[in-house]
């Protein structure tokens, strides 16, 4: 069994605890605006579920899913999260988060930023090409036809490992996109984001396997 630590627990975040719980791992909800505004989200998930603050959910043991802002980096824990692999969800959205000027012209990737502002982690990309609702709908067990895969990215084979396995027991094949540096094949605007699983509109999702997922990202271009 696993711990993971959420830090943020909107669409993506919430649905990952969803999952997680659904698996047997136990998970520390966080957010924001303190512990008592996810009571609710951590009753319904029952007693594998807790919530504490950012600093508690990355002191969890295993692994530390950071769905917040790009402008909101600099609110993350970081020496909880040393030596561990936190795995960022996130997109730069200039609208939302400000311009910053490695992310506009492509010096660095968000989850490069991310890795600026944890030294001693393993940050790792993932679940950020994905509607929340596909993500919910399109988990299915290992070994299954329909299996859905997901890309990740990072700079630690560990990690990478670490994450493949855990997206493994919640329902997921990983495919391995690169490193942080490569990443930027699975952000908005690139085949492999969004698109694979179905229009938003459609809440079931489209299942879209390995196959599917590296083609998309051998098919992006800047």
């Amino acid at each position: 069994m696993t711990t993971v630590g959420i830090i943020g627990s909107g669409m993506i975040g919430g649905t990952v605890a969803r999952l997680s719980v659904a698996a047997g791992h136990t998970v520390v909800l966080s957010n924001s605006r303190g512990p008592e505004t996810l009571a609710e989200l951590a009753a319904e998930l029952g007693p594998l579920a807790t919530a504490g603050t950012a600093e508690q959910a990355a002191e969890a043991r295993d692994l530390v899913v950071v769905s917040v802002p790009v402008k909101a980096f600099g609110d993350i824990p970081v020496k909880p999260l040393a030596g561990k692999p936190p795995l960022d969800t996130g997109n730069y959205y200039p609208q939302r988060d400000g311009h910053i000027a490695e992310l506009d012209t492509g010096a660095l990737t968000s989850s490069g930023l991310l890795q600026r502002y944890l030294p001693e982690a393993h940050v790792v990309k993932v679940f950020n090409n994905i509607y929340f609702k596909h993500l919910c709908r399109l988990a299915r067990p290992h070994g299954a036809e329909d299996r859905s895969a997901l890309p990740i990215a990072g700079d630690s084979e560990q990690a990478k490992a670490a994450v493949t396995a855990f997206l493994d027991s919640i329902g997921y094949d990983a495919v391995d996109a690169g490193s942080l540096a490569d990443s930027w094949r699975q952000e908005p605007g690139t085949p492999v984001y969004a698109s694979p699983y179905g229009p938003f509109a459609d809440e079931m999702g489209t299942p879209a396997g390995a196959a599917r997922i590296r083609a998309d990202l051998v098919g992006a271009h800047r």
